[in-house]
Parts: C-alpha cells; sequence; structure tokens
C-alpha cells in the first residue's frame, strides 16, 4: 500500500506531517509564510511492519480508553520510560505503574496514530500521532490537553510487543516554538 505523504518544514526545524485522509494533519493548501513545503519524489511505502505497529497502538488506545491507567501501563516493559511534557523521567515498569493512577471516568486520553517506522530487524520500531487529554480543573471547569506523541515499540523476547519509549509534548500556543525576539 502506497501513502503520499508531505512534509512542512518550519523554521525552527520542527516537522509536521500531512497524511490525506488523517483529522488532525497539517493541511495541503499553500503553506504560511516562511515555511518550506517539500514532496518526495515517492510516496513512502507503508510495508507490514509500520500497519502491525499501527495495530498496535490502536489496540492500546483501545485499552486505556476502555480501562485508564492500568491498561495503559500493561503496556509498557519493564525497563521502559516515559518522557511528559514538563515532567520528570518515569523510568521502569513499578514507576510507570505508581504514575499511571487513573480512572477513565476522572481522566480521558486518546490518541490516533499519524504514522510508524519499523527498524530494519523488524523488532523495534515507532509510531507518532496526536494526543487529546481531558480532565476536570481543581475549579470544577473542563481542561483539554492536545500535543504530538511518539511511542518506541519493542518485540520482547516471548514475541510480545512492548512500549519501550512513550514522550509526548503539549500543542504550542500559536507558532510561539518559531518565533524569535528581534534585537
Amino acid at each position: 500500500m502506497r501513502m503520499a505523504m508531505f512534509c512542512l518544514i518550519l523554521s525552527c526545524g520542527a516537522a509536521a506531517a500531512q497524511v490525506p485522509g488523517v483529522p488532525g494533519t497539517v493541511p495541503s493548501s499553500a503553506p504560511p509564510a516562511g515555511y518550506t513545503i517539500i514532496t518526495p519524489k515517492e510516496p513512502p511505502t507503508v510495508g507490514p511492519g509500520e500497519l502491525l505497529l499501527i495495530e498496535l497502538e490502536g489496540k492500546f488506545a483501545k485499552a486505556v480508553a476502555e480501562a485508564g491507567g492500568k491498561a495503559f501501563a500493561d503496556w509498557f516493559a519493564s525497563d521502559a520510560v516515559m518522557l511528559n511534557n514538563g515532567k520528570p523521567v518515569v523510568a521502569g515498569l513499578a514507576a510507570i505503574v505508581r504514575d499511571a493512577n487513573w480512572s477513565p471516568k476522572d481522566y480521558s486520553l486518546s490518541w490516533t496514530p499519524q504514522g510508524a517506522q519499523m527498524g530494519p530487524s523488524n523488532d523495534m520500531g515507532f509510531t507518532w500521532g496526536h494526543y487529546v487529554a481531558k480532565s476536570m480543573g481543581l475549579d470544577g471547569k473542563p481542561v483539554v490537553t492536545t500535543g504530538r506523541y511518539i511511542t518506541v515499540w519493542k518485540k520482547q523476547p516471548n514475541g510480545q510487543w512492548k512500549v519501550a519509549m512513550d514522550a509526548g509534548a503539549d500543542e504550542p500556543a500559536a507558532m510561539e516554538c518559531c518565533t524569535v525576539k528581534q534585537p
């Protein structure tokens, strides 16, 4: 299966993908000033490895939507690492289990994979995409956080796939990542 993908490269070095038919990707209309559009000569091939990783990511997201933090932690390898925006590193399954203690009624985490890449040995790869987190603030008002994530997947000795690393970053406010103050 072939999928057309276009990359917008920001002047600050960040990249975002346009995946036709996938909500939340950068629109393919004319880019804003300061952007450059790069179109590969050949659309990337989505092979069985990438499809496997996207399927795993979908099962992971569904389990978390249904069971919350316990299901989230169940997907991690014993030596996994979590890197969350503005928070200390969470290393090891025991620490991840302690950190992932939310109920899906109190905290909703959903995400959509937008792409994947499998390593050449087919025992490690990664997915990336967009996430939405919903909770109630201390003031009783809804809090919605959106951002980008990357999940690194590693095949375990028993053949099962587990999350080796999960990282997320909140969406920047209106291009704040790329604004440079002029002297």
